[in-house]
């Protein structure tokens, strides 16, 4: 195969970046970029180093090894390296910048004569990654191009504590044919190689370019603060070597590509296949990207931000689809057993929790990650995540209609299993996420599909985890943490809502029996939720009753400031309007807050050895000592439940929104990370590369698309039962904002929403959506006057959580509407 030279290619589709506010193509750093960590992530592969371009030892699920390139259920490599006339990029050749676009990632070094540019990408469906290396010269120069590559093939299961554990891993062997390396052992096989073929070619142990000779990770204890492998690896490496003629000033580029495979004659054909045309392929992967990010384009100009936190956190969500093919089904519990599997799923798509170590499929997260997923029209990916959980669950649990937790892409489930306490809250949220596709949708299909199982999922919470009669059920919620009641605040609140989204459901079926007893529950708990959970001495909401430790607690609340206090709020809302408030209103003080966001447990008086770091907002003595971590889903349920009281949530999307995009904040550019900078929590750039959280967490645009979308814009579905409202709410620090082509259904909307003076004004254009449509906005202050289209109109007002909200009934399926205030 020929050299390709690709300049144009390059300037098509990768834009300068810009440091803007304003939405662009691509993200760059230029500081510490050894320090930072480099994804890259298609559906079937994804590849971490750090942003110099080298592969430190990431991750701490399998310590070391959660980072290099992976063809999920299989690790295949722990990294390429490449060296022109024996410099190697990233050390003898400096990397100067590292840059993050839509669907692919590049690096730019300089130095000694030679520069070069390296883009990598993953091409859709495809158990590979592509990398494009461009040389330039600034003389005519014969150059010797090096190419390392050092493997590990391991699945993602077992772990480092695990039993069995990582030490499982068998040896790999390494062969070069036909131009190219291949690596192989029992769980797979990877190859490597170019689009031009090698003049030379070499195998042995090591070949892992600069960062040979490689620093030893221990499994676990003390450790280097930068390791290069793990005690776990047993790969081997190769180098292939080739001959390039540069021509001053000219770019030429060499295709390499890492593909994965059952066996080494499917990785082989793989690489053929995806270097027949990378150049090709790469265009299409950018414009793919483009083209499912085109829907939710939203203009905040009061909060340029938050607008381009939008863009990006679309591109998260893309980020995070993963599949995996015949995952085999077990129960681990929790690491301590390795059963034989009970069953093979041909088939997983999932939304990934995080890279690296939660690139998996879980419950409550992809439960958190389907709102933004559905505001941002990606609906597909959505149903596919409720199909794999519902298809694990039944065959791991025998159709008890428990949700299980964590699914590795091997199919080992971590938790979950009935014989295991579980998390309530995942199988209280299924019904509500299945009613949330529905509605945005349409699809009474998938609501067919889904229905048994969501009628199992509330059948086994009130039928098997209530052990004391009481309504509200055990088990674990979100919060994992010690010393808390048998029963939890969030699992509480979602089995309301769960219960009145499955009477949704139900009655949409005409199954009045089940229709009529999830609305009975619901309400019959509803009636009591106030007077069990409020603690008017904290000011909010108890995170858990019961206390297991005090046989006579008698459901007495235990307040602990844990983050999933604001539950009540973010989840329907729950609470009443007046607690509701009265809650956030405290939850919104530096007790709970730190600069990003909300912390997982606020401070206060406590009991516990290690006191109390920061201010204090309520009398109580809690059992527990704070958490000042500020986890970016806390801070987005945070923003979600002031968005349902009408109240600013601004501090909080700019918090998630700075971490993903702020330079001064983040790690990987354009990635919303799990964790912010917090008193309790250093930042992970300071952390070793085995030891950090992730860099990518799927659930924290749940704190920016769906505040933006639902709440601001106030675009709120239900096709399922053939209505649309748009009732959006103008932040009161700004006075203009729009969002366009917002999937609902098999159409879209349109909408816009300004303010001048005491004159508010809705406009609406809904294109190929079969629903009755009401428009309004929530105003501040009574109404004087409403016009439709320019005349008055009838309308009526709602009183909800959020203010006053103005509805209109339109018969057209575009309408103005202007409301004029006293």
């Amino acid at each position: 195969m020929k050299t390709l030279v690709v300049t144009a290619l390059v300037a098509a589709l990768l834009p300068v970046s810009t440091a803007s506010a304003t939405v662009s193509d691509e993200l760059s750093e230029t500081a510490r970029l050894s320090d930072r960590r480099a994804l890259v992530a298609g559906d079937r592969a994804f590849t971490m180093g750090d942003e110099s371009g080298l592969y430190p030892a990431t991750g701490w699920h399998i310590r070391g090894e959660m980072g290099g390139f992976w063809a999920p259920p299989v690790k295949l490599l722990d990294g390429v390296w490449f060296a022109a006339d024996g410099s190697w990029l990233g050390k003898d050749i400096p990397a100067i910048r590292y840059s993050r676009g839509h669907g692919y990632q590049r690096f730019s070094y300089g130095g000694g004569g030679i520069s070069a540019e390296r883009v990598e990408f993953v091409p859709s469906g495809s158990r590979a990654t592509v990398i494009g290396l461009t040389l330039r010269a600034d003389r005519r120069r014969d150059v010797r191009l090096a190419m390392d590559a050092h493997s590990e093939l391991m699945p993602a299961y077992p772990w480092g504590w695990t039993t069995p554990n990582a030490g499982t891993n068998a040896p790999d062997s390494g062969s070069f044919g036909d131009g190219a390396l291949v690596f192989q052992d029992p769980v797979g096989a990877a190859a490597v190689g170019a689009s031009v073929r090698p003049v030379d070619q070499a195998l042995g142990p090591h070949y892992r370019g600069p960062q040979d000779p490689a620093v030893i990770c221990p499994a676990d204890g003390p450790a280097p603060p930068r390791c290069d492998d793990s005690a776990f690896g047993k790969g081997t490496g190769g180098r292939l070597t080739y001959s390039l003629q540069l021509t001053a000033g000219r770019p030429s580029t060499v295709w390499f590509a890492v593909t994965g495979g059952d066996n080494s004659a499917e990785a082989r054909s793989l690489l053929d296949k995806v270097l027949r045309d990378p150049a090709g392929s790469l265009r299409e992967t950018v414009a793919a990207r483009r083209a499912a990010a085109s829907s939710t384009v939203v203009d905040l100009p009061g909060d340029r931000l938050l607008q381009q936190s939008i863009e990006w956190s679309k591109h998260n969500l893309l980020d995070s689809v993963q599949e995996a093919r015949d995952a085999r089904i077990r129960d681990v519990n929790e690491g301590k057993d390795y059963p034989a599997p009970v069953g093979t799923v041909p088939k997983m798509r999932w939304l990934a929790a995080g890279f690296p170590d939660y690139p998996w499929l879980f419950g409550t997260d992809g439960e958190y990650t389907a709102y933004p997923a559905v505001a941002a029209g990606q609906f597909d990916i959505v149903r596919d995540h409720l199909r794999a959980l519902r298809n694990v669950s039944d065959m791991l649990n025998n159709r008890s209609g428990k949700v299980v937790h964590e699914v590795v892409s091997t199919g080992d489930v971590y938790f979950g299993s009935n014989k295991s306490a579980g998390n309530t809250d995942e199988t209280a949220k299924f019904p509500s996420t299945v009613a949330l596709v529905w509605r945005w949708t349409g699809d009474s299909r998938f609501r067919d599909e889904m229905y048994d199982f969501t009628v199992r999922n509330m059948r086994y919470i009130t039928e098997t985890l209530d052990k004391d009669g009481d309504g509200w059920p055990e088990g674990l919620g979100n919060v994992e943490r010690q010393g808390m009641g048998e029963e939890k605040l969030d699992s509480a609140v979602y089995l309301i809502r769960g219960l009145r989204d499955l009477a949704d459901l139900a009655a949409s079926k005409h199954d009045q029996a089940v229709a009529s007893w999830a609305a009975s529950k619901a309400s019959s708990l509803l009636s009591r939720f106030e007077a069990q959970w409020w603690v008017p001495q904290g000011v909010g909401y108890a995170e858990s009753i019961d206390d297991p430790a005090d046989p006579s607690n008698d459901n007495k609340p235990v307040f602990q400031r844990h983050w999933t206090g604001i539950t009540p709020m973010e989840a329907g809302p729950i609470a009443s309007a007046a607690r509701g408030h009265q809650a956030l209103v405290q939850r919104s003080r530096d007790c709970y807050n730190g600069e990003f966001g909300t912390y997982h447990t606020g401070t206060g008086p406590t009991s516990a050895p290690a006191g109390n770091p920061g201010p204090s907002c309520d009398p109580l003595v809690s059992t527990v000592a704070s958490e000042r971590a500020t986890y970016s889903l806390n801070t987005a349920v945070m923003a979600v439940a002031l968005g349902n009281f009408g109240l600013s949530a601004r501090r909080y999307t700019t918090g998630n929104a700075r971490i993903q995009l702020d330079p001064a904040v983040w790690e990987t550019p354009g990635a919303m990370p799990e964790v912010a900078p917090s008193p309790d929590f250093k930042a992970n750039i300071d952390r070793p590369f085995y030891d950090r959280s992730m860099t990518l967490q799927a659930w924290g645009t749940y704190g920016t698309l769906w505040p933006v979308v639902n709440q601001q814009l106030g675009v709120s579905p239900d096709l399922g039962n053939g209505r649309l409202a748009v009732i959006p709410q103008l932040p009161p620090d700004q006075n203009s904002i729009s969002g366009r082509d917002i999937r609902v259904g098999a159409g879209c909307v349109d909408v816009s929403v300004s303010r001048s003076g005491n004159v508010f004004r809705t406009s609406v254009q809904s294109r190929s959506v079969s629903a009755a449509l009401t428009v309004g906005l929530v105003v501040p202050s009574p109404v004087s006057s409403v016009l439709l289209d320019g005349k008055p109109v009838k309308y009526s007002l709602v009183q909800t959580t959020r203010g006053t909200e103005v509805h209109v009934a339109i018969a057209a399926t575009s309408a103005r509407v202007e409301v004029r205030t006293r």
